[in-house]
């Protein structure tokens, strides 16, 4: 059983009064700095009270006058060592905590209920701050106001008026945005000409002023294109037979408004009118009319049908290939409500490189969503 330690002095009742009372003062200070009160243990504070009281000459308890008493001292003086080293170690950190608050608060160290009033005040967590919000202006899309693209338009440069709006994608916005009144989308003469079921030709029997035959691109049924629309084709079938795929021909190319009315007529006997108007334009109707659309086959020495191109290796060829010569594959599989045309993957159109560019970067399905109009799946009237 360990000996009871000897009875508290006034003089050390009073110490161990003074140490709570500050470590009390301490921890009222410290609650606006969020550090925990330093306060010291029962045992402590005994051990700290029984060395007073015998550096005061009071009578040691039994047992340890002789040797075990020379051997506790030690242990007492080197405890009250501890206390006031953490002591000090408290006050450093209560009173670094106070200095800390005293400067972003202008408060003063020891002055807890204005400190405890400034964090109480203090500006709320960035990530709460108010974030600003930056309108854009948006970049201006009316071409029509540039006096470049005006002059390549009145020169019929189509390829110069593109590019003087900035690029085909900067003139499919603006067109499709409706900012383009100088751009007329019913214009025969115009790479960006749109014909469908709803858009007729103007005249009605308009006939392309500059046609010729492809060269070195085997003709069919004699079919002619527009220049520009010719020498693309041209290059087409040349990168299609260095490409290894085999040969593409022409079968039809440029008809007339009597040449459709023929043509329209054999499916309408065939088909019906219902059936024809989905594989078949009406006269005044059909993109062959502006000498800027053919129909293409593939070649192994004989060539095969339009229903041939779709499984040949030329077939994919030009899927994949035929934009970077200004084609476009004008009728696709899932897009019959806008265009009002089952797929016809030979029918192809020719838009120019840079329109074609955009269209296949953008993933479009057909000029009618290309360029901002509405679907076109059946005649009106």
């Amino acid at each position: 059983m360990t000996a009871p330690g000897p009875p508290d002095s006034p003089l050390s009742r009073r110490a161990a009064r003074a140490l709570r009372d500050e470590g009390d003062r301490r921890a009222r200070t410290t609650d606006s700095t969020s550090f925990s009160p330093f306060v010291l243990p029962d045992d402590l504070v005994g051990a700290d009270a029984a060395a007073t009281s015998r550096a005061r000459g009071a009578t040691p308890a039994p047992g340890e006058a002789d040797g075990p008493t020379r051997h506790a001292r030690p242990r007492r003086i080197a405890r009250v060592g501890v206390i006031a080293a953490v002591v000090a170690a408290g006050a450093l950190l209560v009173g670094a905590a106070a200095a800390v608050t005293g400067m972003v608060s202008g408060a003063a160290p020891d002055d807890s209920a204005a400190a405890a009033a400034h964090v109480a005040a203090a500006p709320p967590p960035v990530s709460e701050l108010p974030v600003p919000t930056v309108e854009q202006t948006p970049v201006s899309t009316d071409i029509c106001a540039d006096p470049a693209v005006i002059a390549a338009l009145e020169a019929s440069d189509d390829a110069g008026a593109i590019e003087a709006a900035g690029g085909a994608e900067w003139f499919r916005i603006a067109v499709a945005g409706g900012a383009a009144p100088c751009v007329d989308l019913t214009d025969p003469t115009r790479l960006w000409v749109v014909i469908n079921k709803t858009l007729q030709f103007d005249p009605v029997d308009y006939w392309p002023a500059d046609m010729m035959f492809p060269e070195g691109v085997r003709s069919l049924e004699g079919g002619s294109l527009r220049a520009d629309a010719s020498g693309a084709l041209t290059a087409m079938v040349t990168g299609a037979r260095e490409a290894g795929v085999g040969e593409i021909a022409l079968l039809s190319g440029f008809r007339s408004f009597n040449s459709q009315m023929a043509t329209y007529g054999r499916h309408v006997d065939a088909r019906g009118v219902e059936g024809a108007d989905l594989v078949s334009a009406r006269p005044g109707y059909s993109e062959h009319q502006s000498g800027l659309s053919g129909d293409v086959v593939p070649c192994a020495g004989p060539c095969g049908t339009l229903d041939d191109l779709a499984g040949s290796a030329q077939g994919e060829w030009v899927e994949a290939h035929s934009w970077e010569y200004g084609w476009i594959v004008r009728y696709v599989d899932g897009a019959t409500d806008v265009t009002g045309y089952l797929p016809e993957p030979w029918h192809l159109r020719y838009i120019g490189p840079e329109l074609a560019r955009a269209y296949h970067d953008g993933g479009w399905t057909s000029l009618e969503e290309f360029f901002g109009l509405p679907p076109a799946p059946a005649y009106v009237g």
